[in-house]
């Protein structure tokens, strides 16, 4: 994409996080019905209203890229231009009334991530990324922290349920003890900490590429490293998540592979 074209793309983003934020304000203040979906995960009018408003913008400012959203799908997965959409991630956190849900907006073309927006307007933070463009908080750059050391890491660990099932459970525990201080953040909390240097590395097992797209774009704009937990690069099929430092991330692949040759 050319940097005019993607200036625009990321200013359409920005525009359609803050319509979704305010279907997802009204809801919060209002309350909504919670259904189960056929994957026994909750949704709420918030969720599907939501997802409309980011649509309506994002199809009237690009209307050659694709929309691959959580609430309806993907509407034309040909095109080298691909919206990844989720309007309300962390929809437990908003029925059990905690501000840890966000929405993410990012943008790939022709499979590699070129901007991101996560919008948590409960919370009261917004982030964005362009490619080249550098990482945004609140209009402030930020880069992730140079904290290169084990001894000196603070980790977060989000949704870590299959790592429990394999010998880089036994490695995280080793890495916690390790290092300096251990959180649980989770959602698109930790990664906002890991782009703004309050976090040095993040550890997901269990995740959706659409909740954790817009935030590798930022995590990497800010100067971090954001791959699965085998140090692969994210694609639609994605399911975990290593964030961190270069020197953190890079220390963290090599114990879980080593965890696993032993």
């Amino acid at each position: 994409m050319s940097a005019p074209d993607l200036q625009r793309a990321l200013s359409a983003a920005r525009e359609a996080a803050e319509a979704a934020a305010e279907v997802i304000r009204h809801y919060w203040r209002r309350g909504v019905e919670v259904e189960i979906k056929s994957d026994a995960t909750p949704v709420t009018i918030a969720d599907r209203e939501a997802e409309l408003a980011i649509r309506k913008v994002l199809q009237a400012a690009l209307p050659e890229a694709a929309i691959y959203g959580e609430e309806f799908g993907l509407d034309d997965g040909a095109r080298e231009l691909l919206w990844l959409v989720d309007p309300l991630d962390g929809t437990k956190s908003f029925v059990r009334r905690t501000p840890f849900f966000s929405t993410q907006i990012a943008l790939m073309h022709k499979g590699e991530l070129v901007l991101g927006v996560s919008s948590a307007p409960v919370y009261g933070e917004t982030l964005w990324a362009s490619a080249g463009g550098g990482a945004w908080f609140e209009g402030d750059r930020v880069r992730v922290a140079a904290t290169d050391s084990m001894a000196q890491a603070s980790i977060s660990t989000g949704n870590v349920k299959t790592l429990t099932m394999d010998a880089r459970w036994a490695e995280l525990g080793a890495m916690i003890r390790d290092s300096n201080r251990i959180r649980g953040y989770g959602d698109f909390c930790h990664y906002h900490l890991l782009a703004r240097g309050g976090l040095d590395l993040v550890i997901e097992s269990d995740v959706n590429i659409l909740d954790v797209a817009a935030l590798a774009a930022i995590v990497r704009e800010a100067g971090g490293l954001f791959t699965d937990l085998d140090g692969q690069p994210l694609t639609l099929d994605t399911r975990s998540v290593l964030a961190g430092t270069p020197a953190l991330h890079a220390q963290a692949l090599t114990r879980f592979r080593a965890s696993l040759q032993s």
